[in-house]
This record gives C-alpha cells, sequence and structure tokens, in this order.
C-alpha cells in the first residue's frame, strides 16, 4: 500500500486513539465511555487527505534610479544581463528612468529581488557608476 504523509500521521493518530480505547477498558471504564460512541460501534476514523494551505511568496519591484553620470548604453546592458531583458525592452525601460527618475526592472521574490539589486550595485561600482539599484514591496 502507498502512503503519503498525510495518510501516516492519520493512521499513526488513530493507532494511538485505538491504543488508549484499549487501556482505558482495561481500568474498569464503563461500556459507554469504552464503546466510543453512542450507537454501539467501536470508536473508527475516516482518513482524509488534507491539502494544506500554502501562501504566495510576497513579490517585490526592483527599481533602478536615474543619475545624471551612468551613460544610458549602461544601464541597458544592466538591464539585458541582469534581467534577461531584450534589447529594445531594455531601451524603453531605461528612457523611462531616464525621463520619470526611476523604472521597475521587473518583480520576484525576496530573496531574487535581494540578488539582483546586489548584482547590479556591485557591477556599477565594479565599472565606476553611480547607478542605484533599489527593492520594495509591490
Amino acid at each position: 500500500m502507498n502512503f503519503d504523509m498525510v495518510d501516516y500521521l492519520m493512521v499513526v493518530r488513530q493507532a494511538g486513539k485505538d491504543r488508549r480505547l484499549a487501556k482505558d477498558y482495561g481500568n474498569g471504564m464503563s461500556d459507554d465511555r469504552r464503546r466510543g460512541d453512542e450507537d454501539g460501534g467501536v470508536g473508527t476514523g475516516v482518513i482524509t487527505k488534507t491539502k494544506p494551505k500554502t501562501k504566495k511568496p510576497s513579490l517585490y519591484k526592483v527599481l533602478l534610479l536615474n543619475d545624471d553620470y551612468t551613460p544610458m548604453e549602461f544601464v541597458v546592458h544592466v538591464l539585458e544581463r541582469f534581467f534577461n531583458k531584450g534589447r529594445d525592452e531594455a531601451t524603453v525601460i531605461m528612457l523611462h528612468v531616464h525621463q520619470h527618475g526611476v523604472g521597475i526592472c521587473g518583480l520576484y521574490t525576496y530573496e531574487v529581488a535581494e540578488t539582483k539589486v546586489t548584482q547590479v550595485m556591485d557591477f556599477a561600482r565594479q565599472h565606476q557608476h553611480p547607478l542605484q539599484c533599489t527593492m520594495e514591496r509591490e
């Protein structure tokens, strides 16, 4: 028989109840209490599968901030390299950052967003550009 973990736990839980009933029977308990129910049957349980409710992780926006010194071509290169954007999409995002002061590079889980921010900041520093990259909760 092939059991998954939920089935296994339900069987173990039921076995524990059955052991307690047998122990109570030997301790001189009344017949009604020993039976475990009112209609005279033996206390049995039904094994049901319960699906765990998982919560979706929070998403974070990775943002690029405009500055007056970082070349536009470098920003396009960053978007292509770290955010897997095509040349056209990277150019659109770069122009949005240039015109509005900030632009969204993508939505990621916390750990991924944090890693991308660190990668971009390190890469910009290595190339001596003041490009700023941040993240905020969506």
